[in-house]
């Protein structure tokens, strides 16, 4: 009855970690439609916004970023001139904030609102609560990207092809999706490896 009992409670276990390596681990197919779409999170505006209020008729760009990264802060200067490349062209930008894990540290509401107007962000920044567009997305890098058109996710991945050194980058990944979907083109390359910090979820 013990031994019944052990083994149960291991399959239990098991069923509950696989959920959530599954969980945080898949990461959103071509082609798939935005997830979650109207969930409210707090931008640094101090409004509510959803995934479906800030798209625009020609698409949306969602990046996952933080305050802190240092490969975030190696890309600041991209992330501020692709997010404003993608007002100009009539596509909505959402920066996301996952990091649950570090909420009541540097990358609290409070620093991000001071992390924006450090960096002059024109579009959204907002709190993601409990990792959960993050984990609906799969995502688990800052900086990731996924950008969709009005039908479904056209390129996901990292920005360019040199996080490390912005003057050795030879491929502008995002900037050329973002550029083929203003042409309402589908872009050449629709995939690349993310590299940066891990997403700081609650455990």
């Amino acid at each position: 009855m013990k031994k019944g009992f052990i083994f149960f409670a291991l399959l239990i276990a098991c069923g509950v970690l696989l959920s959530f390596i599954n969980k945080t681990n898949t990461e959103l197919g071509l082609n798939a439609p935005i997830p979650m779409a109207d969930e409210k999170m707090k931008d640094i505006s101090g409004k509510d916004v959803s995934l479906n209020s800030v798209k625009t008729a020609k698409g949306l760009l969602v990046l996952f970023s933080c305050n802190t990264c240092p490969y975030v802060k190696l890309s600041e200067t991209r992330i501020k001139e692709i997010s404003d490349n993608c007002l100009k062209l009539g596509i909505g930008c959402i920066i996301i904030n996952s990091n649950e894990g570090q909420r009541t540290e540097e990358d609290s509401f409070d620093a991000m609102v001071k992390y924006a107007a450090a960096q002059k962000f024109s579009c959204f920044y907002s709190v993601d609560a409990n990792s959960k567009l993050a984990d609906a997305f799969g995502a688990t890098r800052t900086p990731q990207c996924f950008l969709f058109n009005s039908k479904g996710l056209v390129y996901k991945g990292a920005i360019d092809d040199n996080v490390k050194d912005q003057a050795l980058v030879k491929t502008h990944y995002l900037k050329e999706a973002v550029d083929a979907l203003a042409k309402n083109e589908t872009p050449k390359l629709q995939e690349t490896k993310s590299i940066g910090c891990t997403i700081k979820r609650v455990e």
